[in-house]
């Protein structure tokens, strides 16, 4: 167990366990600090739509008040609950097609992005029925509008940032805001400062300051609040898996500087060589330990 296919999604765990979606195997993995290998907590019973199979999952958060894993299963449209004590099957949460990514605010509430209705729903505990925070007004690239929603940030004031795919911008959404801001990008589709091309993991530190994973443009971006172009951390110089070279980085970002946020002050002194990508055709981990 020490190879993944076409891994996503990323949650790093306070002990620094990582728990990564591993889209093409169709499970999801729990890989301890230190460990040479992972373990299946999750799925890995082959590609099905039955209690104890996944389809494709291309996200996973872990929520240590409940001790279970929220898992998006992409290709069954449905979202999971999956407990973390020996459970061998997962509970149906929500039944929403178009369900991708997921994060969780510091109140326990599920956002959920959906990027067949180009929207980002919150979830409380026992709803049947979740709440739009983002988008919602059809396909689009007006302010009150999303096309192909990614990954979603949540931060203290419960402002919901989300990477806006196809329009090519990361997007905040105050709480009970009617439109959204363009905090990164939003020139179009390229590869100057002041774009993006497809927009997916984000995060934003104490100072408003975005961080994004620039997934066509293989490198990893960071706008200061208020700025109209932003600054190249990693990457930028083409798709490879040189040590200085990214391939349409996904999730870099989204759970392991949201859970230790000093890499925001030390990106660049991180060895590039000694990470994990989560690009779609990286298929192990490297030096998994000088990372994290």
């Amino acid at each position: 167990m020490n190879q993944l296919r076409g891994p996503h999604g990323l949650f790093v765990d306070d002990d620094q366990t990582l728990y990564i979606a591993d889209w093409g195997n169709h499970r999801i993995v729990e890989w301890k600090a230190g460990a040479t290998c992972g373990r299946v907590v999750a799925g890995g019973n082959g590609l099905g739509s039955t209690a104890d199979q996944l389809n494709h999952p291309p996200d996973v958060i872990v929520d240590k008040v409940r001790d279970c894993l929220f898992i998006a299963d992409g290709g069954n449209n449905r979202v999971l609950r999956w407990s973390l004590r020996g459970a061998t099957s997962g509970e149906t949460i929500i039944n929403e097609g178009g369900a991708t990514f997921l994060t969780m605010d510091e109140q326990g509430f599920l956002f959920v992005t959906n990027w067949l209705g180009h929207e980002v729903k919150r979830w409380l505990p026992g709803e049947t029925q979740g709440t739009v925070v983002a988008g919602g007004n059809g396909i689009g690239s007006r302010l009150n509008q999303l096309n192909c929603t990614r990954k979603v940030f949540v931060d203290r004031d419960r402002s919901v940032y989300v990477s806006d795919g196809y329009n090519n911008r990361v997007m905040k959404w105050v709480e009970g805001a009617k439109e959204g801001i363009v905090v990164a990008g939003g020139r179009g589709s390229g590869n100057s400062l002041s774009q993006l091309n497809f927009p997916e993991g984000v995060i934003v530190d104490q100072f408003g300051t975005v961080y994004v994973a620039d997934r066509h443009n293989h490198r990893i971006m960071r706008w200061p609040k208020g700025a109209t172009e932003g600054e190249i951390l990693v990457g930028g110089i083409g798709a490879g898996s040189a040590s200085n070279q990214l391939n349409q980085p996904i999730a870099y970002l989204q759970e392991i500087l949201k859970d230790h946020p000093k890499y925001l002050q030390d990106l660049k002194e991180i060895d590039i060589g000694s990470r994990l990508d989560l690009c779609p055709n990286h298929f192990h981990l490297l030096h998994l330990l000088n990372m994290i």
